[in-house]
């Protein structure tokens, strides 16, 4: 959620940053809904002011007059009465003044509510613009020594690629048909070495989390109330994309729904809390199951293991000090976390700023993380696949948008600290989202006989295995 008051100094800023990026909004009636707002709420504040001084000075009024009344007759007794019941009906004309204002306030409030969380952070300055993913930036290359993503996987390894559907057939590492039997499409069941493999990129990377990195391992849950979605920034944008239990059909007390990422349980543990600065920053990692509705993905990656309805993740959120150079530096560090583990996997990779248009509406700044995945892109003059890259990550820059929401606060120089409390800073990345890290892995550690290589990295997860097939 934006801050109010940085909209009413500068509307424009919001607008801006909203048609950057591509989300419309009607920033002018929310300015005008605000001011409507904070017009009736100063009214109430001056009818209630009127009404606590009349609650000390009416009723002594009331019985002097009162006092005067007895032995009065004819025209003074009729004035008197006149006066008594004039100020008896002031705390009545006060009152459906108030609920007035109430019922006009209340008439506005979901108006502006919905306008006001459509309203997207705005990019920062740095940003690129575009209208689209086509137009970000690449950053940075990373490869693996002897392998060059510039020439085609042959060039490097001297042989063509398979597929990860090949390989996961030929393997035995996954059953598609029996998974879309089971859940429709875009499921599967992972077999054997497949099973095996997913759980060992997942405890890898928490383990490299926890033990390397200093993070806490955290549970979450993964059925939240909509609140938790609404709070996180999913909601309302992300709505289609999520599935939707509906209890309150079935007598409960509310709607549930199934998160895409551990990044919405991770930022509700502290929601409407006032943290201790001292805490700061806190820096949590969870394995969830993760599901996605993929709504407008039609004929997107619907084979293979790459655009699924369900998936396991890792990832990793920091909730720190309201410091935009902090904020930054963390968002460096976390990217910094992904490389080294990609290094060690021995996965080739770039990194892409994110371009206006791609951040979404709860981003300042996002870095995508692509793998190379050669069994992907057009097929070249041998038939085989070009190679091409693929996100597996996702770094997010968010400041105080998603804590603003959740109300998650703490105050300058802890407990014992003067001074209003602030909204924290958030920020989260993908640590290894799994099954699609497979493809990468199984691709670019395959061998010319079919068989694939462990990385070295991953074998004491796999009880010292090195090889599938």
């Amino acid at each position: 959620m934006i801050d109010l008051r940085q909209l009413r100094e500068n509307p424009a800023r919001f607008a801006l940053g909203a048609k950057a990026k591509g989300i419309p909004v009607d920033i002018d009636r929310l300015v005008a809904l605000d001011s409507q707002r904070r017009q009736f709420q100063t009214d109430q504040e001056r009818l209630r002011a009127e009404q606590n001084r009349l609650a000390k000075e009416i009723g002594p009024q009331i019985g002097k007059l009162k006092g005067q009344l007895k032995g009065k007759s004819g025209a003074d007794a009729a004035d008197l009465e006149s006066q008594i019941n004039e100020l008896s009906a002031k705390p009545t004309a006060l009152k459906s003044a108030i609920a007035e204002l109430d019922a006009r306030l209340a008439e506005i409030e979901p108006e502006f509510n919905s306008i006001l969380l459509q309203v997207p952070l705005p990019p920062d300055d740095d940003v690129p613009p575009g209208t689209s993913a086509s137009d970000n930036v690449e950053l940075k290359r990373w490869n693996p020594p002897g392998f060059d993503t510039a020439r085609s996987f042959q060039e490097n390894r001297g042989f063509k690629p398979k597929t990860h559907l090949e390989l996961v057939r030929d393997l035995g590492l996954a059953d598609f048909e029996r998974g879309v039997k089971i859940a429709g499409a875009r499921s599967y069941i992972l077999t054997g070495d497949g099973m095996r493999l997913h759980q060992a990129v997942l405890r890898f990377a928490v383990d490299f989390m926890t033990q390397s990195n200093g993070f806490k391992a955290m549970s979450v849950p993964v059925v939240v109330r909509e609140e938790a979605m609404v709070g996180t920034g999913f909601f309302p944008a992300g709505r289609e994309q999520a599935y939707h239990i509906e209890e309150s059909k079935r007598g409960g007390g509310y709607d549930l729904f199934l998160t895409g990422t551990g990044e919405v349980g991770l930022m509700g543990i502290h929601q409407s809390e006032i943290l201790d600065e001292a805490v700061l920053p806190l820096k949590y990692v969870t394995v969830s199951t993760c599901f996605r509705r993929e709504a407008g993905a039609a004929g997107k990656d619907t084979a293979g293991l790459y655009r699924i309805h369900q998936f396991d993740k890792v990832e990793q959120v920091v909730i720190c000090k309201a410091d935009t150079a902090e904020s930054r530096q963390w968002h460096a560090t976390m990217i910094g976390f992904v490389e080294t583990l990609l290094q060690k996997l021995l996965i080739p990779y770039r990194l892409l700023q994110c371009c206006t248009a791609d951040l979404g509406p709860k981003n300042a700044s996002m870095i995508d993380i692509e793998s190379w995945m050669p069994g992907r892109g057009e097929l070249g003059p041998d038939k085989s696949p070009k190679g091409e890259y693929g996100e597996t990550h996702s770094a997010s820059r968010l400041y105080d948008f998603q804590c603003r929401r959740l109300n998650m606060r703490y105050r300058p120089g802890g407990e014992g600290g003067k001074g209003d409390t602030v909204f924290c800073h958030s920020l989260n990345n993908t640590v290894l989202a799994s099954p699609r890290f497979l493809i990468p892995l199984l691709e670019n550690h395959q061998n010319a006989d079919g068989t694939v290589n462990i990385p070295e990295a991953l074998r004491p997860y796999m009880g010292g295995q090195s090889r599938i097939g």
